[in-house]
């Protein structure tokens, strides 16, 4: 407690080695809070310091909280084959409004070794016109592999955008069973 009896917050973090590169997870009292792709150095760095400013307090490096040892192990487990879905709880706090809107519906309605359409997912949320808008609100995810943002995808049958890249997308859709594997 700080001198006013107030919880402070605070945000622990950790790096995990993924098929698709190391992810920076970072969380709060309350659950996961963010998944960062590609964190080593500046990018891993440049993280920490956007959720430090975010969230009000300076990030500390704890891989064995109980909440990121979870996550950590979950996430091992998915890459490994073997967890389809993440039973974590989360931080929503780094996204509101629409965003927040369509990926928690996201979260809770396209399971694993499934894809949706982004005028789809605007239909469910309803807003049936609102397909760019939910493209925008997959690129704001803070939250990417655990909300899985990579299994939406265009209505014509193209893969979309992806925030860690057109080959994560693809090797986390494989991984899924919705693509074949590459062959090299």
């Amino acid at each position: 407690m700080d001198s006013h009896g107030q919880y402070e917050q605070r945000v622990v973090w950790a790096v995990v080695g993924t098929g698709i590169g190391p992810l920076l997870l970072a969380a709060t009292r309350e659950g996961l809070v963010n998944v960062v792709f590609h964190a080593t150095g500046e990018v891993r760095d440049k993280a920490l310091e956007r959720l430090a400013s975010r969230l009000g307090t300076r990030p500390v490096e704890n891989p064995g909280s109980p909440l990121l040892a979870e996550a950590i192990r979950q996430v091992e487990a998915y890459f490994a084959g073997a967890r389809r879905d993440f039973e974590l709880p989360l931080d929503w706090s780094l996204i509101s409004g629409f965003h927040r809107e369509v990926l928690r519906e996201l979260a809770a309605g396209v399971p694993f070794g499934s894809v949706v359409g982004y005028g789809t997912l605007a239909g469910r949320v309803g807003q049936p016109g609102a397909a760019q808008a939910v493209g925008m609100a997959m690129g704001a995810n803070p939250l990417p592999v655990v909300v899985p943002c990579h299994r939406v995808v265009e209505s014509d049958g193209g893969i979309g955008g992806f925030g860690g890249g057109l080959e994560a997308k693809r090797h986390l859709l494989a991984l899924e069973g919705v693509l074949p594997e590459p062959l090299f």
